[in-house]
């Protein structure tokens, strides 16, 4: 991927509260860049930050939500300084989101086909021929027959809403969607046929994804790049296929090692130990410390851990040794 970055998060900070003196930091210093075309992957467990990172990269984190410091670039234009009318205009045409649950976020008592041509109509496709024209190469292209635009959100399966709710996220082409966990609450199947869907989409009309999700054997497979997130950090990234070979840091190897191997006898699954630390009351040093079986007394738990990086690979670890280039 060459040329500047579509988003670009550079030393964010994201904070809830009212009070200046009472925000609870939620994420802390991120930076992560997403190119035209890429998948970047976003994994972590429940509280993490992934979500909260995801809607202020949208513009669409309301109070007490807050980024507190750094900048949020999309295509070089910081989103923390355009008005809410500009973020407005740029929701939906330039950046697209798919939401946790998001079979439920269609107004139920609406045809799915007013729904879209409102969209359209709020950015500028007042023209009714060329918006329904517009929604039924949508719905082709997700799969579904044209004759549920006369439908209401009821009368659609889960697995056909939430391909729905994504042909009306890709309408006006955006240039950069974020998916928060879009396969929420659908079978395997149906998840597996979405994700085939998502991943033809992306190929043919060259947008940029952002991908939440828990399921990190997911990401290994449909992801570019995958970034580790705990406690508000990311505190591991890498190439994909770089990081299921290598994981470098402790916690990405216990999120590898949560999902069992195919085709090979069974094996017991270890969960991860203890609990994600309090956002309030961070430990001192390393804030994955208290649950790492590999911790080093008087270091990890003492010494916010260096960023380490070879070859693409950053981990944030007093543990990891970045490899040596190969000379010659």
């Amino acid at each position: 991927m060459s040329g500047s970055p579509l988003l670009a998060l550079e030393d964010v900070h994201i904070g809830y509260g009212w009070d200046a003196r009472s925000v609870t930091p939620v994420v802390r210093g991120v930076d992560l860049t997403v190119a035209a075309g890429e998948v970047v992957g976003v994994a972590g467990e429940s509280g993490c930050g992934k979500t909260t990172l995801a809607m202020a990269a949208a513009g669409l984190l309301d109070p007490p939500g807050r980024v507190t410091a750094g900048r949020i670039l999309f295509e070089g234009a910081d989103l923390r300084a355009m008005s809410p009318e500009q973020l407005r205009r740029l929701r939906l045409a330039e950046i697209s989101m798919v939401f946790q649950a998001s079979m439920n976020v269609l107004n139920p008592v609406t045809r799915v086909r007013k729904q879209f041509l409102d969209a359209m109509a709020a950015h500028g496709v007042r023209n009714e021929d060329e918006a329904i024209a517009r929604a039924r190469e949508m719905f082709d292209r997700v799969r579904l027959p044209q004759r549920f635009l006369d439908a209401f959100p009821h009368q659609l399966s889960g697995g056909m809403r939430q391909r729905a709710v994504i042909a009306l996220c890709l309408v006006l082409r955006p240039k950069l969607v974020l998916l928060d966990e879009p396969t929420t609450a659908l079978d395997v199947v149906v998840q597996r046929s979405i994700m085939q869907m998502l991943s033809e989409l992306r190929s043919e009309l060259g947008f940029g994804v952002v991908f939440i999700t828990h399921d990190l054997s997911l990401l290994v497979e449909v992801a570019d790049r995958i970034a580790i997130m705990y406690a508000g950090q990311v505190v591991e990234e890498a190439p994909a296929k770089h990081l299921y070979g290598a994981a470098g840091h402790p916690y990405t190897r216990a999120l590898m090692s949560a999902f069992p191997p195919l085709g090979v006898a069974r094996v017991r699954m270890e969960g991860l130990p203890g609990q994600p630390p309090d956002l309030r009351r961070l430990p001192p040093g390393c804030a994955f410390a208290p649950r790492c079986l590999q911790a080093v007394e008087g270091t990890c738990d003492a010494v916010a851990p260096p960023a380490s990086s070879s070859e693409g690979h950053r981990v944030v670890c007093h543990l990891y040794e970045p490899k040596e280039a190969p000379v010659g």
